[in-house]
């Protein structure tokens, strides 16, 4: 065995960086099995980032320079090109969602939507449910008004931060 391989396998250095090929690996399988899109693990000044759209590590030290790994098991997600890109006056109305997981449109398979475009709503009425955890969380609308679009699928994941619904 070469001595930088060996250094590298020990968790020693030979004038780079110290990649953690076991932790990348759990983190791809981690993706794999919660169907997450990225997941970033910081330990002191060193962050890992594991991100399926890119089937990418980014490592990141004190040093300027970054290193790039492919995660081994991490495949490419499928590109949301079926979904526009939402223009930013849309993004600017619409409720995002407080947490990641997986959004439903009724409280049910077989049964009605919550909410359909043009529908009024009032502050309250539930617009969709978010599984996480297998905990079900309503994600109620935060001010009255008609809605305008809904830009997620039904038992679609969604990422923090990511548009729900338009209200206006």
């Amino acid at each position: 065995m070469s001595e930088t391989k060996g250094a590298a396998q020990r968790g020693g250095t030979s004038g780079g960086m110290n990649i953690d090929s076991k932790l990348v690996r759990e983190l791809a399988e981690l993706l794999n099995e919660t169907g997450l899109t990225e997941i970033e693990v910081e330990d002191g000044d060193r962050k890992i980032k594991v991100a399926r759209h890119a089937a990418a590590v980014h490592m990141m030290g004190a040093a300027p320079a970054a290193t790039t790994a492919v995660a081994p098991g991490a495949s490419p997600a499928v590109p949301l090109a079926a979904t526009a890109p939402e223009p930013a006056a849309v993004d600017a109305n619409a409720l995002k969602s407080p947490m990641v997981g997986t959004c439903y449109l009724s409280a049910e398979p077989g049964s009605a939507p919550f909410v359909s475009v043009g529908q009024q709503v009032k502050v309250g009425d539930t617009l969709v449910i978010i599984e996480a955890m297998k905990v079900m969380n309503p994600i109620t609308a935060d001010k009255a008004g008609t809605v305008k679009a809904i830009l997620v699928e039904n038992a679609q994941p969604v990422e923090f931060d990511q548009p729900l619904v338009v209200i206006s």
